[in-house]
């Protein structure tokens, strides 16, 4: 890979990290703080992630800024708490396994709105 090339790859991740996490869901993340002490239906959801064509969702309630790790609901298989980091979601791309999927990345749902307890009990999806 040239030099210019990787440049450009560099600044599209640059570009594509700050459409997952802008200063406002930042400030939001900081905003709501440690969550461990809180009921489900008192947490809410600050960003929800996915991808156009799995089913796999996110839900993140806080976020690491020192270490990039998001804690929150992932729906996969099956739903779970957990941690999940930003730098596997910046990096996911289907890498031409399925030609349809046109290496779409995660996106983040801008208008999403929902407390934690209605993300688990699969009201809000």
């Amino acid at each position: 890979m040239d030099y210019l090339h990787k440049a450009e790859v560099e600044q599209q991740d640059r570009i594509r990290r700050h459409k997952l996490l802008s200063v406002d869901v930042l400030k939001a993340f900081e905003k709501q703080g440690d969550t461990s002490e809180k009921k489900a239906e008192d947490v809410r959801v600050v960003a929800k992630f996915f991808h156009p064509y799995f089913s796999w969702t996110w839900y993140a309630t806080e976020f690491n800024v020192e270490e990039g790790l998001f804690f929150g609901f992932v729906q996969g298989f099956e739903g779970e708490l957990g941690y999940f980091s930003l730098v596997e979601l910046n990096e996911f791309k289907d890498k031409g396994k399925y030609p349809k999927l046109l290496g779409l990345p995660i996106e983040r749902d801008r208008f999403f709105s929902a407390t934690l307890r209605e993300v688990m009990d699969g009201v809000e999806r």
